[in-house]
């Protein structure tokens, strides 16, 4: 989109339209981020307005042949909810993590797994390194033993290391993870386990499409959720150039306290929460000093989790639940569709004759394709692989 709407904004008021369908239909369209998706709003007074003036603002950017994301990938998206059980919660609307709302990159929606009352509650963020030392796993343990006495939610972001040990030792007391991907896509893949526990009795959120393989541009997005949500951000163990420092930088622009657990000069591990600790970090020894930073008064044992209201969300999407289908089957197809394309256009009707594919099989397949940035739909019906 233009430059002119990348701009630094903060959200105003909710809007009152919120069909689900409208909202994933303007932040999947093309060049719509989540300031621009805001800018719209702020713009037009609602989102049915701007998918309406869209097109013609990217005209004027000088963007040609633009096209709103299709209804078939929204309700492809939509139908892979249903089947993952997966709650979808709009900016300002029920269920909507109040901490967001003032964020001026708000995720516009989040697909949810689990209880999404944790995150009405306060949460503290753990984060650290994937090669995480013994030392820093016992750490972890510890300090969300404290914090879950008084009465916080643990917030991280699923991977290996740190992540993880926090997550597990948050199971029973309340811990939500962002995912970078698609809220039914698990990475990495060994904490498939974990993650279902979480689905049970935590919650998972993630503000990309349903089914989405997480790449690395969308890790310090995933981050930046991480920080948000979180009253503070506790960097446990870190090396000098790591996402948890992005995770940190991310809690300081958003004006939450960013606290560092020290570590012995030689090893890396400890390298960024040291950089950190001498930048003006709080030092934390114990999840007093946590607590003492958010304010938080009183030991833990006297700090009890206050009373939340329950939320009225909505269920999970009405509808068929459409019938899971062999992943080999489906990788199949994915590798007929893109040995067939290339970079010069194919009309979609020619790849169907040309497979030989049943409407059925191939449709879902090249939505995915789509969602995963692997080929691109341009007018006329045509397609092209995207290398």
């Amino acid at each position: 989109m233009a430059k002119g709407l990348h701009i630094s904004h903060t959200p105003s008021s909710a809007p009152s339209d919120a069909d689900p369908v409208l909202w994933l239909r303007l932040i999947r369209s093309r060049r719509v981020g989540a300031v621009t998706f805001h800018r719209l709003l702020a713009d037009h007074g609602g989102v049915e307005a701007a998918l309406a003036a869209l097109p013609e603002i990217a005209k004027a950017a000088g963007v040609e042949d633009y096209s709103l994301c299709p209804l078939e990938v929204v309700r492809a998206e939509m139908a892979q909810a249903r089947l993952a059980r997966a709650r979808l919660l709009l900016w300002g609307q029920a269920g909507y993590p109040a901490a967001l709302m003032d964020l001026a990159d708000a995720p516009p929606v989040l697909w949810a797994q689990g209880d999404v009352g944790l995150l009405a509650r306060p949460m503290v963020a753990l984060v650290g390194a994937r090669n995480a030392s013994s030392l820093g796993l016992r750490m972890t343990r510890r300090l969300v033993e404290g914090l879950a006495q008084a009465g916080q939610v643990v917030v991280s972001g699923l991977a290996r290391g740190i992540d993880a040990e926090a997550h597990q030792a948050a199971l029973d007391t309340g811990t939500v993870a962002v995912q970078a991907g698609g809220v039914d896509v698990v990475y990495p893949v060994e904490n498939s386990d974990l993650a279902a526990q979480i689905a049970e009795r935590g919650c998972r959120i993630s503000e990309q499409p349903m089914g989405l393989v997480p790449q690395a541009r969308h890790f310090p997005q995933r981050n930046r959720i991480v920080s948000g949500l979180a009253r503070a951000v506790v960097v446990v163990e870190a090396a000098a150039r790591s996402g948890s420092l992005i995770t940190a930088k991310n809690a300081l622009d958003q004006g939450r306290e960013v606290l560092a657990v020290p570590g012995h000069p030689f090893d890396a591990r400890a390298a960024g929460c040291n950089i950190l600790l001498r930048d003006g970090a709080m030092l934390v020894r114990s999840a007093q000093d946590v607590l003492e930073a958010i304010g938080v008064q009183g030991h833990f044992a006297a700090a009890a989790a206050a009373p939340v209201e329950p939320v009225a969300v909505p269920d999970p999407l009405p509808g068929p639940v459409p019938q899971r289908r062999p992943l080999a089957d489906i990788a199949a197809v994915h590798s007929q569709i893109l040995a067939r394309l290339g970079p010069s256009p194919l009309a979609e009707d020619q790849l169907i004759r040309d497979l030989a594919l049943p409407p059925g099989m191939l449709s879902p397949a090249l939505i995915s394709l789509e969602l995963e940035g692997r080929i691109l739909r341009q007018s006329g019906g045509l397609l092209s692989r995207v290398d």
